[in-house]
């Protein structure tokens, strides 16, 4: 590649890293929006339903079978609905445990997401892990333990949520992974949300509550926002960055949810939650590392 080449990919990848960061500062703006709702005595399950309705609404304005023809055609219709009722769940779990938790504290458990979808990768893609990369995912798994700190302190049972969150996630990501080697990114776009939606519309007449304050219409339609922002972010992030270059900066959400949960709750994450925190990114950290330099061996 030449000087001029090597600039433009250079110049690529810095909007990419940007458009990451951007991506996490919307996912930190979802949780503190869905959470804000919590506080405002909004039933959770209602702001999932938001969550979904909006973000089907504005994806359907660009991704549907008149603008992109053959776009609803899949090759695996179940996993496509798994995948989306994974999708819900996590976001339902999650909205769930905010009512009682930090944002740093389920994001820091999330952050284990990796570390689950590397030790699951192994009986269901067949992508098996070295003994190093299984001891750093042990080291992951020890960090959560620290956050979680089961059987010290007052109990909560929300971090059981939070953890429910984590897992549905992580198997989000395998199904992702899974289609992407059939379906067309649009097509997996299209069908993100619809297995949420379809799940909460019914209940849509037991829980709603219409708002009486601005504010809460704000923050509804927020979640909706925010999510989708995050997600069409994320795509054009990919678009012009390597995962293995973009991947790092997803531990920025932890500064983003610290500095909002001070900000707008007064939250400040105690010693564990930081020293959790720090062993997940420190493995998920080492992780990436390893698998660059696997990479880089491949090509050589």
């Amino acid at each position: 590649m030449n000087a001029v080449g090597e600039t433009e990919a250079a110049n690529r990848r810095r909007v990419g890293i940007g458009l990451m960061c951007g991506t996490l500062a919307f996912f930190a703006c979802l949780d503190a929006s869905a959470k804000s709702l919590a506080r405002l005595g909004v039933d959770p399950l209602l702001s999932t339903f938001m969550r979904y309705a909006v973000s089907v609404a504005l994806v359907s304005l660009f991704v549907n079978p008149l603008t992109t023809p053959g776009v609803a055609r899949t090759n695996r219709l179940g996993l496509q609905t798994l995948r989306s009722l994974l999708l819900f769940g996590s976001t339902a779990l999650n909205f769930l445990a905010l009512r009682h938790l930090q944002l740093a504290e389920t994001l820091s458990i999330q952050f284990a997401t990796p570390l689950m979808v590397a030790l699951l990768a192994g009986p269901l893609l067949g992508e098996w892990s070295s003994r190093w990369r299984l001891a750093a995912i042990a080291i992951g798994f020890l960090g959560v333990l620290v956050i979680v700190r089961p059987g010290i302190g007052p109990a909560q049972p929300a971090v059981l949520l939070s953890i429910g969150n984590m897992l549905c996630y992580a198997f989000y990501v395998l199904t992702t992974r899974k289609l992407a080697a059939t379906d067309s990114t649009a097509t997996t776009m299209f069908y993100s949300g619809l297995a949420g939606l379809a799940l909460m519309s019914p209940l849509v007449p037991w829980i709603w509550t219409t708002p009486t304050v601005w504010v809460v219409w704000a923050l509804l339609v927020g979640v909706g926002l925010f999510g989708t922002m995050g997600h069409w972010l994320l795509v054009l992030a990919h678009a012009r960055a390597p995962a293995n270059v973009l991947a790092p900066f997803i531990y920025t959400q932890l500064l983003w949810s610290v500095l909002l949960g001070y900000l707008i709750f007064g939250d400040v994450p105690n010693r564990w939650t930081l020293l959790g925190a720090s062993i997940v990114v420190g493995s998920g950290l080492y992780l990436l590392a390893q698998e660059r330099r696997e990479r880089a061996r491949l090509q050589r």
